[in-house]
């Protein structure tokens, strides 16, 4: 069976979720993970208002843990994922169609996958490349992986970012993981390196892969790592999309 791998280092990282919102939470939060509900919105502060008045909740979680977690730094690639994305949008213009109503330009525009990622890039005037990934449960797997190749290209770092939210009633039948809202981002640099501007060294982490056609998990895959990172657990195995993801702390 062929095992594939990619290595790279953490050099800060930042999460956001309703309830959970500094970093004694989050570590108490993945030592023994519970369920996170709904609640208030983050306030997304270093955003012009005009810009940030356009995002939902699961825009501004994102929003706040890429600004903090860049900290001012500009001209950073940037990896956006999320499973479902703003489908909570996407499904308010379908009804809006079915009622042979108008559709809203803005809203169209912010129901997109790379939504987030645009207002980000438009409110710190940033050209930096950026792209929004969805891969269904192996999402957040597959957006480290690209995350990787730019950093194999010679970025010397990446910004990835991921969140989701719980699904809309209508398709909640048809959830296969029970999907909460949060968002996390890490500033990603290549294997071995530490951030010279964070002045701590860096959380080594490799992610392997192989063929599994075992059952996927109950649990979203992006709260998973999240617990996985934050409580310095030396490994964690998961199974989604046809593989079995396992993700471990290189000595």
């Amino acid at each position: 069976m062929r095992t594939q791998v990619v290595r790279f280092s953490v050099a800060s990282h930042a999460a956001w979720a309703p309830g959970l919102t500094t970093a004694d939470l989050w570590r108490l939060w993945a030592a023994a993970p519970y369920p996170i509900a709904a609640g208030a919105e983050p306030g997304v502060k270093a955003m012009p208002p005009m810009l940030r008045r356009r995002a939902g909740l699961l825009g501004k979680m994102a929003l706040e843990v890429a600004y903090e977690c860049l900290d001012g730094r500009s001209d950073v690639p940037t990896v956006f994922c999320s499973r479902h994305g703003e489908v909570g949008r996407a499904l308010d213009l379908l009804s809006d169609l079915a009622r042979g109503e108008a559709l809203s330009p803005t809203a169209f525009g912010m129901a997109v996958h790379n939504a987030s990622a645009g207002l980000f890039t438009i409110a710190r005037a940033d050209r930096a490349y950026h792209i929004a990934l969805a891969a269904g449960a192996a999402t957040v797997e597959h957006a480290v992986i690209e995350a990787c190749g730019l950093l194999a290209d010679g970025a010397p770092a990446v910004l990835l970012v991921a969140c989701d939210c719980a699904l809309p009633e209508l398709l909640a039948p048809y959830a296969d993981a029970d999907e909460q809202p949060h968002a996390w981002a890490w500033l990603m640099t290549a294997a071995g390196n530490a951030d010279a501007d964070a002045g701590t060294a860096a959380d080594k982490i490799a992610l392997s892969w192989s063929a599994d056609d075992g059952q996927s998990a109950a649990t979203p895959g992006s709260l998973d790592v999240l617990a996985f990172q934050l409580s310095g657990a030396r490994a964690m195995e998961r199974v989604a999309a046809r593989r079995r993801w396992r993700w471990s702390r290189d000595a």
